[in-house]
């Protein structure tokens, strides 16, 4: 990983913010009632089997790209070859794609039910991926300081939990563990695409200094991640009755209508508008993440290939048209992730640790 000019990197603490970034996005404004449906109210359980699972992922990803000393466009062709190699690197920059679309499109269908119900899609899309590409092209430093920035700005958000607890039932958390190991694996698999962002490590770790150092870092992140999603879910959960919160599609939007500040009454709409800094840098970081990606495997200049991509994402953001297909679009999303985080990085894990045993026999 020692290719990367050190003008280019970024300092290995950076890797807290740029994982926490890509995985708190638009799907902690409404992932309640989807894990609810599953575990009812032990969901908050699967939130911790999925954190901790996910650090247990970001170990073998380090371990992997380590091994092979190279990005996962290096690591499928040192491991499959150039043509396979290839074709499984092509298959996951679609994906990472999708998760781009998928945090895009599901952004602008907030705006459009709670702010601008009568904008026009293509309108926001155009401004949201012309604003992105204005930060893309100054860098991965660049991409990275937007995290930071997003980070510090939306911090006191969670502040504003207070004013749930105000008001909370906490006898609907009990009785707990009410619910079957199935049920709560069910419901750990429904909060994949809350996690999902975190394996974009598999393209911009070399862009960090001493990679090494920076896996302390990402672990943090992925944990502050999981304490986030555990405080907005106890929240939603003592405030809403389970029957509610099945007929509730936006929760943490809706304990925000009850913000009552002298200066904003519908403190909604500022909501939505400050959570712009958690959802740019998310469409920052995956934008840069896969158009190096394209360089890496086709040789074409970065600059074209975030061009080729923020046309293609537009065309197919304007494509989903409603909030039906936006919700197939998350669901398809969220299946894809979860067998690449718990099928595909184990399996490259595995053949790794093989090759790397074979290689060794070999010298010897």
């Amino acid at each position: 990983m020692s290719q990367i000019s050190e003008n280019k990197q970024i300092s290995p603490y950076m890797a807290f913010y740029m994982v926490t970034t890509m995985q708190i996005g638009v799907g902690i404004l409404g992932f309640e009632r989807y894990i609810a449906k599953s575990a009812g109210h032990d969901a908050w359980i699967s939130v911790i089997i999925g954190g901790l699972s996910f650090n247990v992922l970001i170990w073998m990803i380090y371990r992997v790209l380590s091994k092979e000393n190279a990005d996962i466009i290096g690591v499928h062709k040192n491991l499959f070859g150039r043509w396979i190699g290839g074709a499984l690197s092509f298959l996951l920059l679609i994906y990472f794609s999708s998760t781009i679309l998928t945090v895009l499109r599901t952004y602008i269908e907030v705006i459009q039910i709670w702010v601008f119900p009568e904008l026009n899609t293509a309108v926001i899309a155009i401004i949201l991926l012309g604003l992105a590409y204005s930060y893309v092209i100054g860098g991965i430093r660049v991409v990275a300081g937007l995290s930071v920035l997003g980070f510090f700005i939306t911090l006191p958000l969670f502040l504003l939990k207070y004013y749930a607890l105000k008001n909370a039932h906490y006898t609907n958390l009990f009785p707990i563990l009410d619910h079957s190991f199935s049920d709560l694996m069910a419901a750990t698999k429904g909060v994949t695409l809350d996690y999902l962002g975190f394996e974009l490590i598999l393209l911009y770790l070399p862009f960090l200094k001493q990679p090494e150092k920076s896996q302390k870092w990402a672990h943090l992140g992925n944990l502050f991640t999981m304490f986030t999603y555990l405080i907005t879910v106890f929240v939603s959960f003592v405030y809403f009755n389970q029957e509610q919160l099945q007929h509730t599609i936006w929760a943490t939007l809706t304990l925000w209508k009850i913000v009552d500040l002298p200066f904003a009454q519908r403190f909604e709409y500022a909501g939505i508008a400050l959570w712009l800094f958690v959802v740019l840098p998310n469409i920052c970081i995956g934008l840069w993440s896969v158009s190096r990606g394209i360089h890496r495997l086709y040789k074409i200049k970065q600059k074209s290939a975030l061009r080729t991509m923020l046309f293609v994402i537009f065309i197919c953001c304007i494509l989903v048209v409603d909030r039906q297909q936006v919700d197939i679009l998350n669901t398809k999303v969220s299946q894809v992730g979860f067998y690449i985080l718990y099928a595909y990085i184990p399996f490259l894990f595995v053949i790794q640790l093989i090759s790397g045993k074979v290689r060794k026999t070999k010298n010897d």
